[in-house]
């Protein structure tokens, strides 16, 4: 079992959205938790291909691309996705990756979180269109992102094993 964090209610700013991250962090791998590497790539419905896998694998990229390459400007490729197949988070997932996805989405975590540290809501980045958008807006996204992936993996949890909860 994932032991999921309380999120602070009385920190400042910066401390809540990273604590509301974490805990939408720690929700994704609740849902993936005991379960097989075959369970894991289960789709949730026809005609959807989406699976607990690939929404792992989906946060890792997204984790990549606003906290390293976005906001800390590191010069990063992908992880999943190609020109050539450029869902291929959702749509390569195997059984026999789901370790070594997690521990990816795992690692990625962990340096998304480093890039940023110390580093105030208000500072900004110049995205590779050309916005520019402050720390606070990434955070703001990503719980808002995880919020809606989480939404799916509940009902793909529960399509699984009939497993529910928050």
């Amino acid at each position: 079992m994932i032991d999921r964090p309380d999120t602070d209610i009385n920190t400042d700013e910066g401390g809540l959205a990273r604590s509301w991250l974490a805990f939408h962090r720690a929700t994704l791998l609740w849902k993936c938790s005991g379960l097989t590497g075959e369970q894991l790539t289960t789709a949730s419905v026809e005609p959807s291909g989406m699976t607990l896998l690939g929404l792992v694998r989906h946060m890792a990229e997204v984790e990549r691309w606003w906290f390293r390459r976005a906001f800390a400007g590191e010069d990063l490729t992908n992880i999943y996705c190609t020109e050539e197949h450029q869902d291929g988070d959702f749509d390569l997932v195997t059984a026999s990756s789901a370790p070594d996805d997690v521990a990816a989405y795992r690692a990625e975590c962990e340096l998304a979180d480093k890039a940023v540290a110390g580093r105030g809501m208000d500072e900004t980045c110049v995205t590779r269109r050309g916005t520019t958008m402050n720390l606070r807006w990434i955070y703001t996204h990503m719980i808002e992102e995880y919020a809606r992936h989480n939404g799916h993996a509940d009902l793909i949890r529960e399509r699984i094993d009939g497993a529910t909860g928050d």
